[in-house]
């Protein structure tokens, strides 16, 4: 028997992917990983640094 593809599960609820809704499972779970995203759960870290460089990239002067 193969083994299982990595990454074959739905990040939501762990049921198999389903094609249409790669790579989660159905609808719903495209949907709660949508709504997670929009409410702020999920957040991309940004260190200090990178915000006082698209400061200076947007034409405003980093704060001392």
């Amino acid at each position: 028997m193969p083994e299982a593809k990595r990454g074959s599960a739905c990040p939501i609820c762990g049921k198999p992917v389903a094609a249409p809704f790669r790579p989660f499972c159905s609808r719903r779970c495209a949907d709660v990983d949508l709504n997670r995203w929009l409410s702020g759960v999920y957040a991309v870290p940004v260190t200090e640094d990178e915000e006082e460089d698209e400061r200076r990239d947007e034409g405003g002067e980093a704060p001392n």
